[in-house]
């Protein structure tokens, strides 16, 4: 399809980046701060240490529900109203938490986290409607920008939980309910600068960009899942995102408790998992620069490369800076895979399919996260760190060996322009 991307101003794409960008790192803030007392709340309500992971896989659940008919719904009213929705759903859920807390309900505060789990869902598809306006040559590179969002959420909101807990305290509310608060009125913002300022709607601009029609949505219907998910591209798109988010998942979710038997505190603890969500978000704008200058293919490559190296490295030493070396490391390799994998997928389709497509991918990621979070304990307790590791390490392998063998196959693939 040919690019007629004189039709959108520089500016207009820039505040639509900018836009995304300060949204998402508003709605990154508040879902990093909230997950950061899920599990301490959700021992205190419920009264049982045991319902700790019951709030957290509800998220994930609501992940998963959401991702589809909100994409779905994407191609049909635009990307504005998808997104908007999202927020809302997110701050809704944030709110009842709120009360939850209050109210001493654990039922109301799972309910609350299938909230937030769905504006996630929603959320996460923010990546492919900033690339969706942008030329192919700087798609990948938008995608790493809004990525690297997180790093504002990785940072800030694990430093506001004190003072949130102040700020509750002093509308006579308990102190744990502090992040969820903020998070209320962060995911409130991020929903009103969506509604606001991305506007014209996204969906618009990226047909016209690539000569659709520019009428009422849904005009173009596009090609059906099943075909789409035929298109070797998109597998091998979407199989980059799905298998660097379970190995990612499966290694850094039981790091803690690997640490915890070996006698490492809460401090040494943090510190690898600082380094951990640095790997995944820092360099992402770097990331998207190496995919737009190399190739979709050999980011996702070396992506893979990285987390074996991480995954051989993990077991080989339960000291503070190997650990975090090797957690970064699995940081890293996620976010070549991630951002090279979302920019593969992103550039298979056509506007018109985006929303679907994309809302569909999002919902495999979110089962794949679920099933290293839910499936890594298991293994741990079979054979420790090292077998956790030596899974990964065979799903690292697996994911070199197909993109290897699908690259070659799918010439349609961009590899290395």
């Amino acid at each position: 399809m040919e690019m007629n991307s004189e039709l959108i101003s520089r500016s207009v794409q820039r505040r639509m980046t900018v836009t995304l960008f300060a949204a998402q790192s508003l709605f990154s803030a508040s879902t990093i701060m909230s997950f950061t007392l899920m599990p301490i709340l959700a021992a205190q309500l419920s009264g049982s240490d045991g319902a700790a992971g019951v709030p957290p896989t509800m998220m994930m659940l609501g992940r998963a529900v959401a991702a589809y008919p909100v994409g779905w719904l994407m191609d049909r009213v635009g990307r504005r109203p998808g997104l908007t929705l999202g927020y809302f759903l997110a701050a809704l859920g944030a709110a009842l938490s709120v009360f939850s807390v209050g109210w001493v309900s654990f039922a109301g505060f799972c309910a609350g986290s299938l909230l937030m789990g769905m504006g996630r869902g929603v959320s996460e598809q923010a990546r492919f409607v900033a690339a969706e306006v942008q030329a192919p040559d700087r798609r990948a590179s938008t995608i790493g920008l809004i990525v690297f969002a997180g790093t504002v959420g990785a940072v800030g909101g694990p430093l506001l939980v004190d003072p949130s807990g102040q700020i509750a305290a002093l509308f006579g509310m308990q102190a744990h309910a502090g992040p969820y608060l903020l998070g209320t009125v962060f995911t409130a913002l991020a929903m009103g600068l969506t509604f606001v300022f991305l506007r014209p709607d996204p969906m618009y601009l990226g047909r016209t960009m690539t000569g659709g029609l520019q009428g009422r949505a849904g005009e173009e219907v596009g090609r059906p899942l099943m075909e789409i998910f035929a298109d070797g591209t998109v597998r091998l798109g979407v199989a980059s995102m799905v298998i660097g988010q379970l190995v990612m998942t499966l290694i850094m979710v039981i790091t803690p408790l690997h640490m915890d038997h070996h006698a490492h505190g809460a401090k040494a603890i943090s510190w690898v998992i600082m380094a951990h969500t640095l790997g995944m978000y820092g360099l992402s704008s770097l990331t998207g620069r190496l995919v737009d200058r190399f190739g979709r293919v050999p980011v996702v490559l070396v992506g893979g490369l990285v987390l074996v190296v991480s995954a051989v490295l993990t077991p080989m030493s339960n000291e503070v800076p190997m650990l975090a070396f090797a957690l970064f490391l699995l940081g890293l390799g996620w976010n070549f895979c991630f951002i090279a994998g979302s920019s593969m997928l992103s550039e298979a389709l056509a506007s018109c399919e985006r929303g679907r497509a994309q809302g569909a991918s999002e919902v495999m990621v979110a089962v794949a996260a679920g099933a290293g979070s839910l499936g890594t304990g298991a293994v741990f307790v079979g054979g420790g760190m090292v077998a956790v590791s030596a899974v990964g390490l065979g799903f690292s392998l697996v994911l070199i060996a197909g993109i290897s063998w699908g690259s070659r196959r799918y010439s349609s693939i961009p590899a290395g322009e």
